[in-house]
């Protein structure tokens, strides 16, 4: 489905677009393309890959005008680009909304007017029932995406998303940092023990983006189940995986964060439909015929019920060591390790 097919990948350059080229590039997909604002980081992924198939437009998601001038020709896009540091935008709100609402709103506009065939979104576990600015603004771009995909023929362009929990070793996330406390001697230091987080793979979040571009529906967000794992289990499995003896400190909890997040809300449960490893929320597709609210009413429901990383798996410390195990890049660590320490 993808062959001779020209792919854009709005911020591009992080972890989840690495991931994407790992999978592609020996695919025999026609090209694709690099969208952000950093050139070194463009400039690193160039070195790193050498590949004809790869191209790059240096632009920001906030600049409609930067959009639309690359996305001449382009058959499907994977808007990637957010602000995702939860911390940064409780004190900055204001740009996680540039970035994360208005740059949506920009993709998908030059998208519809250039005709590209699909845009899959990518949002997060704290967009359902966000109580922070980072999670609040990408609630908001999955409102955006509906409403977008309500106006524009699928068979024009179809617009959906998916939404996902903490993806291991990506950028920002927790394990490199405990690593690389490991390597200093010094305390992993944790929010609280307690504390669940959902955890996937890289491979699983393009899985969960190839998923929604075969089996969604324009508006819907499609969601992966996922395991989750305490904070402390976490950072125990690092530290018995390293073969050290660091202590473990708990700093309590940043801005904005919860004890436990959750991937499908107790509302989206009355629609939602269950697919086996995933869910589908598809979109409310009544219009503003405001009887239908107030007189005829909808009294069908799911017997589904909220998704979130307390009631989910929760796994062992012996099964986030497995889990762990399969990432490259903790088994590079652990070489690195291994090496320095004989």
């Amino acid at each position: 489905m993808f062959k001779d097919k020209t792919l854009l990948i709005t911020g591009g350059t992080g972890s989840f677009g690495h991931a994407v080229l790992d999978r592609f590039l020996k695919t025999n997909i026609g090209e694709i393309r690099i969208f952000s604002r950093d050139e070194k980081k463009q400039d690193d992924m160039r070195q790193e890959y050498h590949n004809e198939k790869l191209k790059f437009y240096i632009g920001d998601v906030r600049d409609l005008a930067s959009v639309r001038n690359a996305l001449h020709e382009v058959d499907y896009i994977f808007h990637a680009a957010a602000l995702k540091q939860v911390p940064s935008c409780e004190f900055f709100p204001m740009e996680a909304v540039k970035t994360n609402v208005i740059g949506t709103d920009n993709v998908l506009a030059a998208a519809i007017d250039a005709g590209v065939s699909k845009v899959i979104c990518l949002s997060t576990d704290k967009a359902a029932y966000p109580v922070n600015a980072m999670g609040t603004s990408k609630a908001m771009m999955e409102k955006v995406l509906i409403a977008k995909a309500r106006t524009v023929s699928p068979k024009k362009t179809m617009i959906c998303g998916t939404r996902y929990g903490n993806v291991m070793c990506s950028r920002g996330s927790v394990i490199p940092l405990f690593i690389e406390q490991i390597k200093a001697g010094k305390p992993l230091t944790i929010t609280d023990s307690e504390m669940t987080r959902f955890i996937m793979s890289l491979e699983e979040a393009v899985e969960l983006v190839l998923f929604a571009f075969q089996h969604a529906d324009s508006g819907d967000i499609m969601v992966q189940k996922a395991p989750a794992s305490t904070i402390g289990d976490l950072a125990k499995a690092v530290i018995e995986l390293f073969q050290v003896d660091n202590p473990i400190e708990i700093i309590g909890i940043r801005h904005g964060e919860k004890m436990y997040e959750t991937l499908l809300t107790n509302e989206e449960c009355a629609h939602a439909i269950d697919l086996g490893e995933f869910y589908r929320v598809p979109a409310d597709k009544r219009d503003l015929n405001y009887d239908k609210y107030f007189v005829d009413g909808e009294t069908e429901r799911n017997s589904l019920s909220e998704f979130n990383s307390k009631n989910t798996q929760l796994l062992t410390v012996e099964q986030i060591k497995e889990k762990l195990l399969q990432l490259d890049y903790i088994q590079q660590e652990l070489a690195l390790w291994n090496k320095e320490q004989l």
